[in-house]
């Protein structure tokens, strides 16, 4: 399974602002659809984001449309989730994968997406 490595993480103020990537070492991004997901402390995993492959189509939970965004830098086999406005409610390990070409398993669930790197730490705290 493609694996991807998450950076970017950190501690911020609310109302502050990061920005993480999520990069392939190995393998071009180019068919693939990347899906942000996170998991806060003694909660499951929630979908954050997810971007397309074939139209570059965007997705957003309601806990973040409008202050998160998603976009793809192919030949930098990267992909970026921009993080503004943050919340503390926003604290969580965030994770990226792959997620075939439509983002399927952010959307229902079903799928079989990439395998699961270590994440990164973003902290929401004054």
């Amino acid at each position: 399974q493609p694996q991807l490595a998450e950076f970017g993480g950190g501690l911020v103020q609310p109302g502050g602002s990061l920005r993480l990537s999520c990069t392939a070492s190995e393998f071009a991004l180019d068919y693939y659809a990347i899906a942000w997901f996170r998991q806060a402390p003694g909660k499951g995993r929630e979908g954050v984001s997810c971007i397309s492959s074939t139209d570059g189509r965007t997705y957003y939970a309601d806990s973040v449309r409008g202050r998160f965004t998603i976009t793809r830098d192919n030949p930098k086999r990267t992909v970026y989730l921009q993080m503004n406005s943050l919340k503390p409610e926003d604290t969580a390990v965030y994770y990226c994968v792959t997620d075939g070409g439509y983002c399927s398993y952010y959307r229902s669930g079903k799928g079989d997406p990439g395998s699961w790197g270590r994440g990164t730490q973003v902290t929401v705290s004054s």
